[in-house]
């Protein structure tokens, strides 16, 4: 799991302008709402990778790459947070929290749920 703090790199009368991502391909974008206490993911990609933008709220994050211990983090309004190929991942929304995903792979449209695999036993908070 990698998170970024995203800054603002333009700011006038007329408002602002922020870049979340630079140089990289995705080809889906999802809006997803989850209400303070809801639990989503557990689940990690063979072929996605996934990068999550926090629009608004905050939410704890889990993230395991295999063989490798179990990372948590917490993140908010404005933080980007990058999940690999074959890393297991979750959130709990602390508030709720609106979060906009950018998928490289098949996780998008009528294959949502072709390159999602479940875990036997869920993450930790």
């Amino acid at each position: 799991m990698e998170i970024k703090k995203i800054k603002c790199i333009q700011k006038d009368e007329r408002g602002s302008i922020t870049d979340i991502v630079e140089q990289i391909d995705f080809n889906g974008a999802t809006i997803i709402l989850s209400k303070s206490g809801s639990v989503r993911g557990n689940h990690f990609h063979k072929k996605t990778i996934q990068h999550i933008y926090v629009l608004s709220g905050k939410m704890k994050c889990l993230a395991q790459k295999p063989q490798q211990k179990v990372i948590m983090a917490t993140v908010e309004q404005g933080d980007l947070v990058s999940h690999d190929l074959l890393e297991s991942h979750s959130f709990e929304a602390l508030e709720d929290t609106l979060f906009l995903v950018l998928s490289s792979g098949l996780r998008t449209g009528k294959d949502y749920e072709k390159d999602t695999y479940r875990l036997e036993s869920p993450l930790k908070f």
